[in-house]
């Protein structure tokens, strides 16, 4: 299974972008479905997850009220609406799905960079 992330590009601060996800190949039935973000020098860090059972959303505290996690089912996507983008959210983003638990991501995507100037 391969996971295309797209979207990403260069925003002022304040202003909104909006990341998609896409899986193909091998048909799989994901728990979840995540985006992960990584800064310049720092560690990866989770952003959002949902669960694709009941739909149920997740948060990083940094991003909750400005980023929105969603799929979209006849595209068979998962999307990262954000708004009120900050130069702090500029980081390379990576969509991820998980099998059987939130708490261990087994296929991952190439990343996509999002840059927030200000």
């Amino acid at each position: 299974v391969q996971l295309q992330a797209c979207g990403g590009g260069l925003v002022q601060a304040g202003g909104s972008l909006r990341l998609s996800c896409a899986a193909s190949g091998r048909t799989i039935s994901y728990y979840a479905m995540a985006w992960f973000r990584q800064a310049p020098g720092k560690e990866r860090e989770f952003v959002a997850a949902i669960r694709l059972s009941d739909y149920n959303t997740y948060y990083a505290p940094s991003v909750k009220g400005r980023f929105t996690i969603s799929r979209d089912i006849p595209r068979n996507t998962v999307s990262l609406q954000m708004n009120s983008l900050k130069p702090e959210d500029t980081a390379v983003y990576y969509c991820a799905a998980a099998i059987g638990t939130m708490t261990k991501y087994d296929d991952w995507g190439q990343g996509t960079l999002v840059t927030v100037s200000s």
